[in-house]
């Protein structure tokens, strides 16, 4: 049972870590747009304003803060939610150090950059999610939060994204037009990308893991059954 759970997992790493880099660089494409960056991006840059760390870094401390919310209000993590906190802050940071991101000098430019942004997150998600190891800890922490409150999607999401935006700009960070075209359209980029690469998020159980440890606990009592 462990074997099994442990041979999925290796399966399926390869396009976990696909998708993780590429949401890396669509990220840092939004962010180098100039138009302003997504609500929690917004945050990450107001907190390192104040902090001397890199922006790899405070996603990094940001992610574990709320996995650790998550899991006190039911949120199980999987392999992918831990390698998603980990990865997407290296990703950042060694990205950022080539130097080859730069903001461009005409709006037409910033707005192509931020498109295609948008469009290789929603790629990236497909990805990335579609390794069904885990999810992401922002988007744990909304679906724990709607099963203890009972409500909407949209409406935890809404209070969420609009919570860390305003903690964002009081810190100092890049919101602007580009921030309100992200919220209002990175959901329909990663729909449509699940949608072209034919993956129905509905379809398949993400791993936890609690599917590990019951796949050790289930093999430990297969051997002492056998040993009695």
């Amino acid at each position: 049972m462990l074997k099994q759970e442990l041979l999925f997992v290796i399966k399926r790493l390869p396009r976990l870590i696909l998708g993780l880099f590429i949401c890396s660089v669509a990220i840092l494409l939004t962010i180098y747009s100039g138009l302003g960056a997504g609500p929690w991006d917004v945050f990450h840059i107001g907190a390192i304003n104040h902090i001397d760390i890199t922006l790899g870094q405070i996603s990094q401390i940001v992610g574990l803060i709320v996995i650790t919310v998550s899991f006190f209000i039911g949120v199980v993590p999987g392999i992918g939610t831990l390698l998603n906190i980990y990865l997407v802050g290296v990703f950042i940071d060694v990205l950022q150090s080539t130097n080859l991101l730069f903001t461009p000098t005409t709006l037409w430019g910033k707005l192509l950059m931020l498109a295609i942004g948008l469009w290789i997150f929603g790629w990236g998600s497909y990805f990335y999610i579609g390794s069904s190891l885990g999810a992401g800890p922002r988007d744990g922490l909304m679906l724990g939060l709607i099963k203890k409150s009972k409500k909407s999607v949209y409406f935890i999401r809404t209070i969420i994204e609009v919570t860390v935006l305003v903690i964002g700009i009081l810190l100092g960070g890049p919101f602007g037009i580009g921030t309100i075209i992200i919220s209002l359209t990175i959901g329909y980029s990663v729909q449509s990308a699940f949608k072209l690469g034919g993956y129905d998020p509905k379809a398949e159980e993400h791993r936890t893991i609690l599917n590990l440890i019951n796949g050790y606990r289930y093999d430990r009592r297969k051997e002492t059954d056998a040993k009695g």
